[in-house]
């Protein structure tokens, strides 16, 4: 409950407002179109609203440190320095008005973001955030935040980097996902939750024993887990509004790879008939019928958005590839052809592309295959194992895991393959990330 409660109460103390601007179509950018556009972005100092005097400098900095580190992992924003605009970094006001473009232009600066804080003396108050489009000295996105605590400060700037990525994109939902994982410490393993960014680092379960493959439920509700004790397996659910969890025993020996499908019913690999196949699951988490029967292992079922096609892993011929079931046709496609041990798929939300993990010479690696034509693109190259590939809301990043560092960590790429960004988690190894939906939102 107190998880709840906290998320309940963080949503109705911020509220925003926005600022008047026009938009340019000028900055949109197709980060799914064949060469990726750059824009160059600057934030610059933090000013008051009401005057030339900055009541609360140190608060300004931690906004503008906020906005620069969140941006940061959008890999189409490339960020200019403060020593590198003409005449100085500082602006004369948030406003357009007050703004000389012209040393920004002169720059090479596409977008500009200004912060603008009120003089109340105990609370943060109202903070403004703008962004202009430099070229053509319009605001494109403004919002005023009244904020009764300090502590809303990080879910502000969330708030803002999803509208503007939005703005910029048309999908802004990388920043209003959350990251669910495993996290082992010590003999236990637990199920967390963080967002992408690396904030807001939370214990959601804490079991005695193995807790595996965390899946979110479409509405973010609940999570489901596998969880290993007593020599046996068991289906976990977490439920976010009460903070409980809840265990199930099903038929057979193993319970492998829960995932929600988008109409929230459940798929587990299962075997009570001796192999591993993929099973729908009742509202009561009590078996209801079989997705996927073979005689050889089928497991890790993955959904598109719609629930059509559902990318699998199965050993059917002879060693573990990836294929992708079409509900509507009842046909099974074959996606990889190459390697000798293909697992972990993860379907993009369009059921375009599906990511996996390939055991290669080198190690374990990342690949994306595009269903429409065939091809395949590698798109990690360790050192180490990356394993684990999730498919972001937005089908355009992709959290995995790797032991890069010595550790299994959390890491960050695109399905461009763009140089992986580490997520931080605290301490112990980090593996299996699966998005869902921030309920802060």
């Amino acid at each position: 409950m107190r998880y709840f409660l906290y998320l309940l109460t963080t949503f109705v103390l911020l509220s925003f407002t926005p600022l008047q601007g026009s938009a340019q179509e000028s900055l949109h950018i197709d980060i799914f179109g064949p060469g990726e556009e750059r824009v160059n972005i600057f934030i610059a100092p933090a000013r008051s609203l009401d005057d030339d005097l900055l009541p609360r400098p140190e608060q300004g900095a931690e906004i503008r440190s906020m906005l620069q580190d969140h941006l940061a992992f959008l890999p189409f924003l490339s960020p200019v320095q403060p020593e590198h605009i003409l005449g100085g970094p500082e602006v004369d006001g948030v406003r357009g008005r007050e703004i000389d473009f012209r040393k920004f232009n002169l720059s090479r600066v596409d977008l500009l973001l200004t912060i603008g804080l009120d003089q109340y003396p105990v609370h943060p108050g109202t903070v403004e955030i703008r962004s202009f489009e430099v070229f053509g000295q319009r605001m494109v996105l403004g919002r005023a935040y009244d904020l009764e605590d300090e502590d809303q400060i990080p879910l502000m700037v969330r708030r803002f980097c999803a509208e503007l990525m939005e703005y910029l994109t048309g999908n802004g939902d990388f920043f209003r996902s959350v990251l669910a994982f495993e996290r082992k410490q010590g003999e236990n393993k637990d199920i967390w939750s963080v967002t992408p960014q690396g904030a807001d680092l939370k214990q959601i379960t804490r079991l005695e024993g193995i807790t595996l493959s965390p899946a979110w439920s479409p509405d973010g509700e609940k999570i489901a887990f596998t969880l290993l004790r007593d020599n046996r397996h068991q289906l976990g659910i977490w439920n976010l509004q009460t903070d409980e969890t809840s265990t199930f025993n099903l038929p057979g020996n193993t319970i492998i790879s829960p995932a929600f499908a988008p109409d929230g019913r459940m798929a587990v690999s299962l075997d009570p008939m001796g192999r591993p196949d993929i099973y729908w699951l009742n509202d009561d988490y009590r078996l209801d019928r079989a997705i996927m029967e073979h005689w050889a292992i089928d497991v890790s079922p993955s959904f598109d958005r719609t629930g059509n096609k559902m990318a699998f892993a199965s050993g059917r011929l002879g060693n573990p590839h990836i294929f992708v079931h079409d509900f509507k046709n009842r046909q099974v496609q074959r996606v990889t052809y190459e390697g000798r041990y293909n697992t972990n798929p993860s379907i993009s939300p369009d059921g375009r592309y599906v990511a996996f993990s390939r055991q290669t010479p080198d190690g374990h690696r990342i690949f994306v295959a595009d269903l429409a034509n065939g091809r395949e693109r590698q798109i990690s190259f360790g050192p180490g194992n990356d394993e684990d590939p999730a498919f972001s809301p937005d089908g355009y990043f992709l959290a995995f895991s790797s032991s890069r560092s010595g550790t299994y960590q959390l890491y960050l790429t695109t399905r461009n393959g763009d140089q992986p960004v580490r997520i931080p988690t605290g301490q112990g190894n980090a593996k299996a990330p699966k998005w869902g939906p921030d309920r802060n939102f």
